[in-house]
């Protein structure tokens, strides 16, 4: 999902009668006082059936008809989708299937339907401005993660591990290993031997990975990046980093749940 390019394509498109482009944002917020009863159910019911009533007193069998169509996609993603709705669902569409685009989203939106020659893309490009690509960067040891997000959404995830034989960083899939492995599992003195490694090492093996770090920020064109992890730790890694880091959060968060930390660094 690329949002600036979905913007851009819905920018430009222009329906005229017969038919229209649907713009619909819904407040889904379960957090919202005004949502704890799932109201969102009632507000999407009225807006879809207003422009119907609308639409039977216009008497316009053609637009009536595409705007069906758009109407029975739209309540068929919300049926299969609600059970993992966030805080809000931004969906714009076309009776003749030229415009479809549907994403659920980790910020609130005000509900607010539309029924017109071009799209509404107000609220869509203020969410854009507010929370562009981000890249948060986790470190803890001998591991790194990076969070790849776009309006408060995941988009992807690597995770990397140095190999302390070889002192190379190796992109792993699956649950970290090294750190873990090294930590409360191990003996005290093995546990203690590897701080010590570590730490007198760290520098020049966050120096090895800086670079990559550098050219996935540069492809995935983050707007912000962040780095979270020991103080210690992550100063060495902003050190050796050409990006310029927008904020160091300094907490160990690398095991934690990927929405958990957008949601603690992000979306506070």
């Amino acid at each position: 999902m690329d949002i600036n390019k979905q913007i851009k394509q819905l920018e430009s498109v222009y329906k005229e009668k017969p038919q229209r482009v649907f713009s619909m944002y819904l407040n889904t917020d379960p957090s919202d006082p005004e949502q704890q009863g799932g109201e969102w159910k009632i507000h999407l019911k009225n807006g879809l059936n207003n422009f119907e009533s609308y639409l039977q007193e216009e008497d316009d069998s053609d637009e009536k008809r595409n705007y069906w169509a758009v109407k029975e996609k739209v309540e068929n993603y919300i049926k299969e989708n609600e059970q993992s709705f966030a805080k809000s669902v931004v969906i714009f569409a076309t009776g003749d299937d030229s415009v479809w685009f549907a994403e659920k989203f980790q910020m609130p939106v005000k509900t607010e339907f539309n029924w017109e020659e071009t799209a509404n893309l107000d609220q869509l490009k203020e969410m854009f401005d507010s929370f562009p690509q981000t890249g948060i960067i986790l470190t803890q040891k001998n591991a790194i993660k990076i969070l790849d997000t776009e309006l408060g959404t995941l988009k992807d995830t690597k995770l990397y591990e140095l190999d302390l034989d070889t002192e190379d960083w190796r992109e792993h899939t699956g649950p970290p290993r090294g750190h873990a492995a090294l930590g409360a599992g191990g003996k005290n003195t093995q546990k203690e031997q590897f701080e010590a490694r570590f730490n007198e090492n760290r520098y020049r093996w966050y120096k090895s990975i800086a670079a990559t770090l550098d050219k996935l920020a540069k492809n995935k064109q983050w707007s912000r990046i962040f780095i979270v992890g020991d103080k210690d730790e992550a100063k060495d890694l902003e050190d050796n980093m050409n990006k310029k880091i927008d904020e160091v959060v300094p907490k160990n968060m690398l095991e934690h749940e990927e929405m958990k930390v957008i949601n603690k660094v992000i979306m506070n």
